[in-house]
């Protein structure tokens, strides 16, 4: 008899889902549309390509430059740039491509430098975004010798 009954209770709470969902017109996921800017991928993808031992810095060697003097003026927004910084990004509706130059450290192999920030930032920009990345486009600006000093303009006043 306790079966019984239990099985009467279970019956009822499945036709309380079952009116809730029917009373909403479907899952909750397809109520709305959900739109992701181009910044938020690019950051994303700035942060997953940093990853990847072998790269040195991210953009040309000009918009570093930029950037480190942009980062040090008072409310400029300080680091913000520097995680897009050598990264462009489209974004669709389901889809996006990306653009990304970097910098690589001096000795190591840039076909495989280049093989793995492709998969890191493919697979952080689908895993995050659930948009399919269609390509990642990388462009080597430049190589870090050892002997380089850090490219940072020197401060005017001290």
């Amino acid at each position: 008899m306790t079966d019984t009954t239990h099985s009467g209770e279970l019956a009822t709470d499945e036709s309380r889902r079952t009116s809730v969902t029917k009373r909403g017109g479907g899952l909750a996921g397809t109520r709305g549309r959900t739109t992701i800017a181009d910044g938020v991928v690019e950051k994303i993808a700035g942060l997953a390509a940093r990853d990847v031992d072998g790269v040195h810095a991210m953009g040309s060697g000009l918009s570093r430059t930029f950037g480190a003097v942009r980062d040090r003026v008072p409310g400029t927004g300080g680091g913000k740039s520097s995680v897009t910084r050598g990264v462009k990004a489209e974004v669709g509706e389901v889809q996006t491509a990306l653009d990304l130059e970097i910098v690589v450290d001096y000795g190591v192999s840039i076909a495989d430098v280049a093989g793995d920030v492709r998969e890191n930032v493919i697979a952080a920009v689908e895993r995050m975004t659930g948009l399919e990345v269609v390509e990642v486009n990388i462009a080597v600006s430049d190589v870090k010798l050892p002997e380089d000093e850090e490219e940072e303009p020197e401060p005017r006043l001290q």
